[in-house]
């Protein structure tokens, strides 16, 4: 029988990821280029887990050998982001329907800002049902506020208030990092559906660089646990089917 596509799980780093390594079974490794791709179950459901490296580039690298090795049916990227909606506090989750590169700009040229060139899109749309889902598994965890809405990406850790308005009168987006976008730009471009889902491990402010060292790996486990739930939910759609 044909084994089912698995779902991809995106993470720049690896305290990141290792919540979901250490909850998967039947796990083999390879590195492929430079980045390691761990292939089994979580909760029982296929799963292909990479850590793909901070930043734009290593996250489209990545997400497009997962795309032509593993031939994923989702892709997830999970982690943690700096806060822009007053509704977030740290530790709360961000689910996006839409993604956008804050950092691209050819608006000299007459475009808007955002604008991806060669696709002419600014917001990159996230699948529907899966960013249902994973919000419903967020907003289920104790204590815990799941927001949804725009995530926007650049390579910059943001620590400066003034830029974060700029992002959110801009785009008016309630959580900033530096791969969902361009994870996005690669499942659009290869008709992969995508979802992001980010924790919150500071505010993107002048406080930044003190509070993510601090709050970075509660953040992360966090979405490791939504995620996790969203897989055991999978599983259990499967066996009532």
């Amino acid at each position: 029988m044909k084994t089912k596509a698995p779902i991809g799980i995106i993470c720049a780093m690896t305290l990141e990821a290792e919540g979901f390594l250490a909850r998967m079974t039947e796990v083999t490794t390879e590195t492929v280029g430079s980045i390691p791709f761990s292939s089994g179950k979580l909760s029982g459901v296929p799963c292909v887990l990479a850590v793909c490296g901070i930043g734009k580039v290593f996250a489209a690298l990545c997400a497009q050998t997962m795309i032509l090795r593993y031939q994923p049916r989702l892709i997830i990227n999970s982690g943690v982001a700096g806060g822009l909606s007053p509704s977030l506090r740290i530790g709360d989750i961000a689910v996006a329907e839409s993604l956008v590169q804050h950092d691209m700009d050819t608006s000299p040229l007459g475009d808007p800002v955002g604008m991806i060139s060669g696709i002419n899109m600014v917001y990159l749309p996230c699948d529907v049902e899966a960013s249902d889902k994973l919000a419903a598994c967020a907003a289920s965890l104790p204590g815990i506020t799941c927001c949804r809405g725009v995530i926007a990406s650049g390579d910059r850790f943001m620590s400066d208030s003034e830029e974060k308005q700029r992002i959110v009168d801009r785009f008016g987006a309630i959580a900033c990092e530096m791969e969902g976008a361009a994870i996005g730009q690669v499942c659009y471009v290869n008709a992969v559906p995508c979802a992001v889902m980010r924790a919150i491990s500071d505010g993107g402010d002048e406080e930044a660089s003190m509070d993510y060292p601090t709050f970075a790996n509660m953040a992360a486990a966090r979405a490791v646990e939504a995620i996790t739930r969203f897989f055991t939910a999978q599983a259990e759609a499967v066996t009532e089917s």
